[in-house]
């Protein structure tokens, strides 16, 4: 089998958008158009590679909760669309992937804009379950939130 180490169509569009004025926050609207409820958050996808993606929440009212912090659901938004976006930039093409549950710890509180990162190695996409690491973070690199995102990875059906 010949491994094609093109970026795929997520990866390449987002480093052909690092060009353009505004670029990341363009991807990041689309991505969220493709999965609407990201926009609750307004995401903005600040660095995407190969097994990794920081998506940036903003603190303001909109997410925040009975204390004024970031509220632990916006954040798991963050981490998800992190998480999302990485697993589409990087998954072999002939494999495919469908979450199927989410374990996370608060750890401290979110009071200020929340950085969240999700990261796997290169060798973890093989079938079956993978626990995709995801960390949220302030601006001062406290962790607020940490866990992970379980997937299934399966073959991508043979078209017809």
């Amino acid at each position: 089998m010949t491994t094609d180490t093109r970026p795929n169509k997520v990866l390449a569009l987002y480093q052909r958008l690092q060009s353009w004025p505004m670029g990341k926050k363009i991807f990041s609207i689309m991505v969220a158009r493709m999965a609407p409820y990201f926009s609750t958050i307004r995401p903005l996808i600040t660095e995407l590679r190969p097994n990794y993606c920081e998506c940036l929440i903003k603190k303001r009212h909109a997410v925040h909760n009975h204390i004024k912090t970031v509220h632990v659901i916006a954040i798991c938004n963050g981490l998800e669309m992190a998480m999302g976006v990485m697993a589409e930039a990087s998954i072999p093409k002939h494999l495919r992937w469908i979450p199927k549950g989410m374990s996370l710890d608060y750890t401290a509180k979110a009071g200020s804009d929340i950085r969240c990162v999700a990261e796997v190695k290169p060798e973890d996409w093989r079938e079956g379950d993978l626990l995709v690491p995801v960390t949220a973070y302030d601006n001062q690199g406290i962790v607020v939130v940490k866990g992970h995102i379980k997937l299934w990875i399966s073959q991508r059906p043979t078209k017809s």
